[in-house]
């Protein structure tokens, strides 16, 4: 019986010159787009949308994005009642499955990332089975399909699998073993055997291999035990800003925080590399930017915002613990709000704040993506954010 990591060196498709994953991190800036695959997507508002949390709207948004040259898309995973979140929109009721989105984006893509979130720890999951499927996708994709980890952190997605919530750091030991079993399917030459705290396996194997190496990993994380994660498994983590969504304040406390995580994966001899969740309000003016985020909050569904707010604050979770009731209206990790112009000025600042990139969110997203293509992209690549 081995080690889970006996003779086993861990190879990322970053470091492998013509992955997908290489390409993209050429890019000075990272730039995904967070999918609402979920209705009322990130804003808990009735002001009028055409956003949609259906397949073909989502469909439609990443072919938008590819050809716009974006680098990823990725959506949510929740495990909400009948009702969702509650409110007149009965916010969030509905979803599609981020991995089985992915999937299916998989064959209508050809050059943007995919990235799968997954709660790995629910259910009858064994890692034996994600091996096989996550290199199925990353065959079909052609080495573009990416795991984002999620260890749960609300206790009523646990008892919906008839399960108690798992402590917040053992959920990362967990996930330790999961994703270090994942990675020896992808990557050994031999039958792996292994028995461990967790999971076993005996003389497991998965062919074909993947592509690169093994798929790009990814996990969300504000915690030190996450942190300590992501610097062993990760390429990219998707953080959060410790301060709340306000930009300013956002700004202050980053520079700290995304040191913290370049130092972790310095001690593994490793290079992470981390984007931030903005909801972009962009228009031709910043009046007419703060015009727009008024009415999106004049028109908050309040049952709805209150429900939402009042679950951040059950879940153990530790990235949203500066977050206020009135910034989950309009949503966003943070909220980058004004002119063309000024939204590139923030997109700097949260460079220079350690940040290598952003997944964007929008209210409206089919039109605002239309317009950040127009107005912003270009001006992101005269200040050198894109090539």
């Amino acid at each position: 019986m081995t080690s889970l990591y006996s003779g086993f060196d861990d190879v990322s498709p970053a470091d492998i010159v013509g992955s997908p994953l290489h390409s993209v991190l050429q890019q000075p800036f990272l730039l995904g787009l967070f999918l609402p695959i979920q209705n009322g997507g990130w804003s808990p508002s009735r002001l009028e949308r055409t956003t949609d949390w259906h397949f073909d709207y989502n469909k439609r948004l990443t072919l938008d994005a590819e050809a716009l040259g974006f680098d990823l898309v990725f959506g949510l995973a929740e495990w909400n009642p009948k009702g969702g979140y509650g409110g007149e929109i009965r916010y969030r009721e509905h979803s599609i499955d981020p991995f089985m989105t992915t999937a299916a984006l998989s064959a209508v893509t050809s050059r943007i990332l995919l990235i799968s979130t997954l709660h790995i720890l629910y259910g009858p999951w064994h890692p034996l089975h994600l091996a096989r499927f996550g290199a199925s996708l990353d065959l079909i994709s052609g080495g573009r399909w990416g795991l984002n980890m999620v260890t749960g952190n609300q206790d009523s997605y646990a008892r919906m699998f008839g399960a108690p919530q798992i402590e917040h750091d053992t959920r990362y030991r967990m996930a330790e073993e999961f994703v270090a079993l994942l990675k020896r399917y992808w990557l050994d030459d031999q039958q792996v055997t292994f028995r461990g705290e967790f999971w076993s396996s005996e003389e497991g194997w998965v062919t074909a291999k993947p592509r690169y190496a093994r798929p790009l990993l990814v996990n969300a994380t504000g915690s030190q035990a996450g942190i300590d994660y992501a610097s062993r498994h990760s390429d990219l983590v998707f953080i959060t800003s410790p301060a709340g969504a306000e930009i300013e304040a956002a700004l202050a406390a980053l520079p700290a925080h995304t040191a913290r995580i370049r130092a972790a994966a310095a001690l593994q001899q490793r290079t992470l590399r981390t984007l931030i969740n903005p909801m972009v309000i962009c228009r031709p003016t910043e009046k007419e930017a703060w015009d727009y985020y008024r009415a999106i909050v004049a028109a908050q569904d309040e049952v709805a915002v209150d429900n939402f707010f009042a679950s951040s604050r059950k879940r153990d979770s530790q990235a949203f613990l500066g977050h206020q009731r009135d910034q989950k209206i309009v949503g966003g990790n943070i909220q980058l709000v004004g002119s063309p112009e000024q939204i590139v000025a923030y997109m700097q600042r949260l460079q220079q704040a350690g940040c290598d990139g952003v997944q964007v969110a929008f209210y409206d997203y089919a039109p605002d993506l239309a317009y950040f293509g127009e107005a912003v992209l270009p001006l992101m690549k005269q200040a050198g954010l894109r090539l």
